[in-house]
């Protein structure tokens, strides 16, 4: 059992320890924190959060550093997150201000999270598995070509260049749009792609230009259905690399691979204010017991998704969470704007 002192020593030495990478001893704790207190008695509440496995020993100095489970406990019992200064909030506004489009929007998002923390930034996509189709177009770029373009209410977009097996001409082109939008305009993402699924599989549609169109059509759909993530700051690791323990090949296959680092990024728990951190050894399961992220949840037309960064156990929890927060709030606000523009 910690107490409220504990838990203030506690801070004090995740704290130094972030800052300076020197484990802490307890006349450093004296010297620059005011507890109002002997050394000895710090010294005494250091030995219980060692017994709690909450600090260690690095070797055989006087001071100690954080562990894994001693982070889980400082950011379990943040009061509050560093507030982020007028400069860096102007510089997210000023970053994410009139985007392209939804892909331009999330690599920017990705960009300046990196640059505020300095460590790798994630960004989980708005789902767009429920999202309804709002427009398909068809543009013919050659007599057997087709540019495809599908759009839906969740701010996604596909385009896709398609061969056709057959010449069509104007009159061609406006008949397979309009029969195409009739049946997948207003509907679900997968609503969409089990009606042409149907289609397909009638042995009466025999328009060949029709069934190739359905299948480029189909293939799009799932990937709206798919999960994806954008990422920056890669970098940043070979930089951080004295900061882990181990190797970090694993987080730089996590990072080319994607697979684990979504599941990973899904089933972090949040907490009342959408903030979620998974810390060191709990995320050995997915192969990144070397690592932490921090994440926030931002909202978007069709649910929630998450924003975050990825580095060492070392790391700034609060500066990073409040950096996490603020771009959540900005990216929502940004696509709240773009789905009541429509």
């Amino acid at each position: 059992m910690v107490t409220e002192r504990g838990l203030q020593v506690l801070r004090a030495i995740v704290q130094d320890y972030v800052e300076t990478h020197e484990p802490v001893g307890s006349r450093t704790i004296v010297d620059r924190y005011s507890f109002g207190v002997s050394a000895a008695t710090i010294r005494n509440d250091m030995a219980l959060l060692e017994d709690e496995e909450l600090i260690a020993a690095p070797h055989t100095s006087s001071g100690r550093v954080p562990t894994d489970k001693g982070y889980r406990v400082f950011v379990n019992h943040l009061a509050q997150l560093r507030p982020l200064t007028v400069a860096q909030r102007s510089a997210i506004e000023s970053f994410l201000a009139d985007p392209a489009d939804l892909d331009d929007l999330m690599a920017r998002t990705v960009r300046v999270l990196t640059q505020l923390t300095g460590q790798v930034a994630l960004a989980q996509y708005p789902s767009f598995a429920r999202a309804h189709l709002t427009h398909l177009e068809l543009v013919a770029l050659a007599p057997s070509r087709m540019l495809v373009v599908l759009v839906t209410d969740a701010g996604g977009v596909s385009q896709r260049m398609t061969p056709l097996p057959v010449e069509l001409d104007e009159a061609d082109v406006a008949v397979l749009r309009a029969r195409l939008s009739a049946l997948i305009t207003g509907r679900a993402v997968s609503d969409a792609a089990e009606r042409l699924q149907t289609l397909l599989t009638d042995d009466t549609t025999t328009d060949a230009a029709l069934r190739a169109l359905a299948t480029v059509i189909i293939d799009e759909l799932g990937e709206f259905r798919q999960e994806r993530l954008v990422m920056a700051g890669a970098a940043t690791l070979a930089r951080r690399e004295q900061d882990f323990r181990g190797s970090i090949h694993p987080l730089l296959e996590a990072i080319e691979e994607q697979v684990t680092l979504l599941r990973l990024m899904s089933e972090m728990e949040t907490d009342v204010h959408g903030l979620a951190a998974s810390i060191g050894t709990e995320n050995a399961p997915f192969g990144l017991g070397e690592a932490s992220i921090v994440a926030s949840n931002y909202a978007a037309p069709s649910g929630t998704a998450r924003v975050g960064v990825m580095g060492p156990t070392r790391m700034d929890y609060p500066s990073n969470l409040a950096a996490a927060r603020a771009v959540a709030l900005y990216l929502s606000r940004m696509l709240d704007e773009d789905e009541a523009s429509r």
